[in-house]
């Protein structure tokens, strides 16, 4: 394995807290029944007053939405039904005069079909575009076990894709090239991609973009060898260009393997929700250890209260990578869910997930809040959109204050908009979840009792804890059905208690004095003895 590329790391990522957000199914603010970053900066208030101070934002560049965005038409313009270039930095402005932060969502493998490069790349004549992609020599080749498209262009090759038919793949080269088209990993032409891609950095970063989450990270070189030595080059070389003009700019990769993503140079990475042929990660361990994801029915995973499962195969898992992260001085990160991940709702209860979100929160790393899932709401078994096919379900249109089979929620540009329920209006992306007890932002609100109360909650105590910072020390102290862990600073320690099952547990502390400073349930502390309720958790700070 190459060693870590070192940097420092931005600062502001030791506190930060992210917010995704799925920007056509956010906030509609002009009626059209897609949600835009217009609607974004209206909700700017709302997601720090959840205790968020960062956010990621799904691709929003030009498309054909063909891969709801993923499929790029140009990287340097802002897609027309999210609003303009000026509206994003408009975004950018407003987030940092409110101290937050805002990460673009990079997709550096491929392109659409439809971009400027691609259609240059496929002329007949030689330009300066003609191996930006990946060509074989021959109309009739085949792409060397890889994806390939022919007959769709004057030029005499075929090309290799990522994905979808729409997706050709850019060119940074072949591990070990074997055929005469397969140029070598950071060769002049792999270059050319790397160089024309940190181009696209710079360009967003010097208009007040703070950062970006790189979509599939790990996949540029093609036929890398074990542990990606040749991708991890390639982002070494395009890091090197891009830090020194911009040292506080976040990188989080999407890769799942710290030890090779912070040699690469990235400062963070996603434990990703892996379950392969029934077989899970440890993420996959802690919220849908199950293979259809609206089943409880053999459900395995640690928070569902009647799985009785140990907290231990979880922790087998993750803490070689945690400390894979620690080695090299960068962060490993939860997710409560994302776009490309199944919504836990319904298939577990809101006091089952609110149990799983405070555990997230409370670990190592930067924690990212999917959208909605503040409130709990479901993944809905719909028809694919826009190449979204089962993961559509987890997209649909954030719930503020109504339900519409029909229309995304939109919010007018008056001056209380920010405050108030949103008004549903017009079409579109996707229907919002029609059923009469369907969770909203407004009605969790008017509970003392909802998720949105306890996300709140838990997100400010974070904020406000030194011993919860994203590199504050981990130690699982108790590794069955109860987890309990200590997390600590020299200003702070804490002792976070988890207890999913429906039975109390009873259990001893580490010697010293301690406080609750939060709590899910009916729990009792006396000493160091610590009685945990029925599905419970807390938070003790030792005095």
């Amino acid at each position: 394995m190459l060693p870590p590329a070192k940097h420092p790391h931005p600062k502001w990522l030791a506190d930060a807290i992210f917010y995704e957000i799925y920007p056509q199914s956010f906030v509609d603010s002009n009626g059209d029944g897609i949600g835009d970053i217009p609607g974004i900066t209206l909700k700017l208030d709302y997601i720090k007053d959840l205790g968020c101070n960062a956010i990621w934002l799904n691709p929003c560049f030009d498309s054909p939405f063909k891969d709801a965005g993923y499929d790029v038409r140009d990287y340097k313009k802002v897609a027309s039904r999210y609003g303009t270039n000026d509206d994003l930095i408009a975004l950018f402005d407003a987030a940092h005069r409110r101290d937050m932060h805002v990460i673009l969502d990079l997709v550096p493998g491929h392109t659409s079909e439809e971009h400027e490069w691609f259609h240059r790349s496929c002329k007949v004549e030689r330009n300066n575009y003609s191996d930006r992609y990946i060509w074989t020599d021959s109309w009739i080749s085949g792409g060397d076990g890889l994806p390939f498209i022919g007959g769709e262009s004057p030029r005499n090759g075929t090309y290799i894709l990522n994905f979808f038919k729409c997706q050709p793949a850019l060119n940074y080269g072949f591990a070990h090239p074997e055929r005469s088209w397969q140029k070598p990993a950071l060769g002049p032409d792999a270059k050319a991609t790397c160089d024309a891609m940190v181009d696209v950095m710079r360009f967003w970063l010097s208009r007040g973009a703070d950062g970006f989450r790189v979509d599939m990270a790990d996949s540029l070189v093609k036929k890398d060898d074990e542990g990606k030595p040749y991708t991890i080059r390639t982002w070494q070389y395009m890091f090197a260009r891009i830090r020194p003009a911009f040292p506080e700019a976040a990188f989080v990769s999407e890769w799942g393997r710290p030890e090779e993503s912070m040699a690469a140079g990235f400062d963070m990475d996603f434990y990703l929700d892996w379950r392969w042929d029934g077989v899970p990660n440890g993420y996959n361990m802690l919220l849908r250890n199950v293979d259809d994801p609206l089943s409880r029915k053999g459900d395995k995973s640690y928070f569902n209260a009647d799985s009785g499962t140990p907290i231990s195969e979880f922790l087998d898992e993750y803490e070689p990578r945690l400390r894979e992260a620690e080695t090299a001085d960068g962060n490993f990160n939860f997710i409560t869910c994302n776009h490309d991940t199944a919504r836990v709702a319904p298939r577990l209860s809101q006091r089952e997930i609110a149990l799983a979100y405070c555990t997230l929160f409370a670990m190592p790393g930067v924690p990212f809040l999917y959208y909605g899932d503040e409130i709990g709401m479901r993944y809905r078994a719909l028809p694919g959109k826009e190449g979204g096919y089962v993961r559509t379900g987890s997209r649909t249109p954030m719930q503020w204050g109504a339900n519409d089979a029909s229309g995304a929620l939109h919010v007018s540009d008056s001056a209380e908009s920010d405050t108030r329920a949103g008004d549903v209006t017009g079409g579109s992306y996707l229907p919002a979840d029609p059923s009469a007890d369907a969770p909203t932002v407004a009605a969790q609100q008017a509970d003392a009792e909802s998720l949105w109360h306890t996300v709140r909650s838990i997100l400010h105590v974070k904020g406000e804890c030194d011993a919860l910072r994203s590199g504050a020390t981990f130690h699982a102290i108790e590794r069955d059905r109860v987890f309990v862990f200590e997390r600590s600073t020299h200003l702070q320690k804490l002792i976070i208690a988890v207890n999913p099952s429906r039975d109390c547990k009873a259990l001893q502390l580490p010697d010293g004095s301690y406080r609750t400073i939060f709590s899910i349930g009916e729990n009792e502390i006396s000493g160091t003895s610590l009685r945990l309720g029925l599905q419970s958790f807390a938070i003790l700070e030792a005095e």
